[in-house]
């Protein structure tokens, strides 16, 4: 079975996601009109999913909850500069990742890819089947030990490259969203995309069905 089969996603905004963005643009400019309040309404609708993104790039959840806190506090001192170029979602993130990253490399901490996300999802039966036949107390201890193949494989990418596939692979963000929120080009998204799957290729080959 081959991995980028597994992790393949559409890069085509939903409807559903245009009109999320266009909501968070109303309540963004309640904000900068003075309504201060207005802006719990984004904290609570995106602080478990920034909690996750930083959480699986981290593997902390002090740290986590601590730049998600910093993310948010960042976010409403600058509301102000945001003009709904890009929206809200990819403007928070950005300023997340970009001090994630920052935190990372100062701190020098090991990453933690979290399988806990994915497990929580309905796609999870989907996904471990086509990773694995076993089931009850065995697949339990083969996800454990697939978690730790995979902290191993993630060990070898760069930050960057660990950001992406934790965007990608965790957060479910498409290329697009991804180039926004580290201000790179689509093309290298893809391109680290590629590289992170070659490596989790070769690490997993093991634990993938024939």
């Amino acid at each position: 079975m081959d991995v980028s089969k597994v992790l393949t996603k559409t890069l085509v905004a939903s409807p559903e996601r245009r009109q999320e963005a266009d909501a968070d643009w109303n309540v963004v400019q309640k904000v900068q009109a003075g309504d201060v309040a207005a802006f719990d309404q984004l904290i609570l609708k995106y602080r478990e999913r920034l909690f996750s993104v930083i959480y699986n790039m981290t593997g902390n959840r002090e740290d986590a909850a601590d730049l998600a806190q910093d993310a948010f506090i960042k976010a409403f001192q600058s509301i102000n500069r945001f003009q709904g170029q890009s929206t809200f979602f990819t403007w928070l993130y950005r300023i997340a990742v970009n001090s994630t990253v920052t935190h990372l490399r100062k701190n020098r901490l090991r990453t933690f890819f979290s399988l806990e996300k994915i497990t929580e999802e309905d796609k999870a039966a989907e996904v471990l089947a086509l990773l694995s036949d076993q089931s009850g107390a065995e697949r339990g201890a083969f996800v454990k030990e697939l978690q730790e193949k995979l902290n191993e494989a993630l060990q070898k990418l760069s930050i960057k490259h660990r950001t992406v596939v934790t965007l990608f692979e965790i957060d479910g963000l498409s290329h697009a969203e991804i180039a926004e929120v580290m201000g790179c080009s689509i093309g290298t998204v893809r391109s680290r995309l590629h590289y992170a799957k070659q490596l989790l290729q070769a690490e997993l080959q093991p634990y993938l069905r024939k």
